[in-house]
């Protein structure tokens, strides 16, 4: 009788092991990303769990620049994903993210887009001054990337001035999109893959050329209290299934 007893405490005590090892292994992590990385970054998270059922990931949108703004007053962030170099390279300035964590993991394009259904024909950038386009969405070039980007463009076109007063400031991208979508906006600025998940809406009129690739750099966060799990999710989103769903909505390969 006491061996049955003996082996049955064994069982209980390996299971009870095998229990406190899966949760050790456990972890929820929070991830901030740029808004353009939506659609992309609900899908990998996803996936990610259907390969890493132990980890929880919480996603967090919006500007990058309001982002970094969020982890510098005490947001608790594990994943950093910026839209550009420079909010990363702020980012890295105020010790939010060391140097030797952070990679570029994807590309995009910025683009001006028209609403799809009575929008005015775009050649080019000097179009912008025609009377029949009032308003002009943008990020806000303090907060957004693309804002930044947008504005770099039409200094160089000698444009900035003249269009100032059309300029519709927007929080995001996305809201940007939004604007020309439901035709409260003749134009705005967006990256390439926010175009593409509303074809039916919007028009792209021109890709514009940047000085710099429009670059997305990616870094698990000084603070984070997960760091085995952030590094796993930006490894996974490096692999070939995360370049795969980048892919997918338009993003390109940063090597």
């Amino acid at each position: 009788m006491r061996h049955k007893y003996t082996r049955l405490s064994a069982i209980i005590t390996i299971i009870s092991l095998c229990i406190v090892s899966n949760y050790s292994f456990a972890a929820s992590i929070t991830v901030s990303a740029a808004a353009s990385l939506t659609n992309a970054f609900n899908d990998i998270a996803k996936a990610y769990q259907q390969q890493y059922p132990q980890d929880k990931v919480l996603l967090n949108f919006g500007a990058s620049g309001s982002l970094l703004q969020q982890m510098q007053n005490g947001a608790p962030v594990d994943v950093f994903a910026s839209a550009d170099q420079q909010t990363m390279d702020q980012a890295q300035v105020k010790n939010l993210v060391q140097a030797q964590d952070r990679v570029n993991f994807v590309n995009n394009t910025l683009v001006l887009i028209t609403p799809k259904k009575g929008g005015l024909t775009i050649r080019g950038l000097t179009d912008l001054q025609h009377s029949g386009i009032k308003h002009i969405a943008l990020g806000n070039p303090a907060y957004t990337p693309a804002g930044r980007y947008a504005q770099a463009a039409m200094e160089q076109a000698h444009l900035w001035n003249k269009v100032q007063p059309k300029i519709v400031n927007v929080n995001n991208v996305r809201q940007a999109l939004d604007y020309v979508a439901n035709q409260s906006a003749e134009a705005g600025f967006v990256f390439g893959t926010d175009a593409a998940i509303m074809p039916d809406k919007v028009s792209v009129a021109i890709t514009i050329p940047t000085r710099k690739p429009v670059s997305y750099p990616i870094a698990r966060t000084v603070a984070s209290k997960e760091p085995t799990a952030a590094n796993r999710f930006i490894h996974f989103i490096q692999s070939a299934k995360g370049q795969q769903i980048l892919k997918h909505y338009g993003f390109q390969s940063a090597h």
